[in-house]
């Protein structure tokens, strides 16, 4: 089972503050368990949204690129960690563990999803076809 540890941007990582050293010292700690436990699949943080853009498809089939910055702090995500574990339960055990993304004393806010994974579709080409792209990548 995957999952996605969302760390939600704030007001001070959309303005590209980089974190504290401190903060950057629990968080590689935090990660180094992951690894040592064979649970970690990749973990980054992500720059500022006035870097990004979003596409916007319409019902009629028109395509919009909309360059960021975004405003709606509370719906943006400001880095992110991907791990793979046996239960949900194991996965809320290390979400417990991570460091406070914004460094002690500061509130911030991690958003937890599970992956889907190619057996939770029904078979089918396309779900064949994807199943090949993920053999090839590993």
């Amino acid at each position: 089972m995957r999952f996605m540890i969302m760390v939600k941007a704030t007001p001070q990582t959309e303005a590209g503050v980089m974190p504290k050293e401190a903060l950057m010292a629990s968080m590689a700690e935090y990660h180094e368990q992951l690894a040592k436990a064979g649970v970690l699949l990749d973990a980054s943080g992500l720059q500022p949204t006035a870097k990004g853009w979003r596409v916007l498809h319409g019902a009629q089939g028109q395509c919009k690129v909309v360059d960021g910055p975004f405003t709606e702090t509370k719906e943006l995500v400001a880095g992110y960690t991907l791990i793979q574990v046996r239960s949900r339960e194991e996965a809320l055990e290390w979400t417990r563990r991570f460091p406070a993304p914004m460094g002690e004393g500061l509130a911030s806010e991690i958003e937890v999803r599970q992956l889907y994974e190619l057996d939770d579709f029904s078979p089918s080409d396309a779900t064949d076809r994807f199943r090949e792209l993920s053999i090839s990548r590993q």
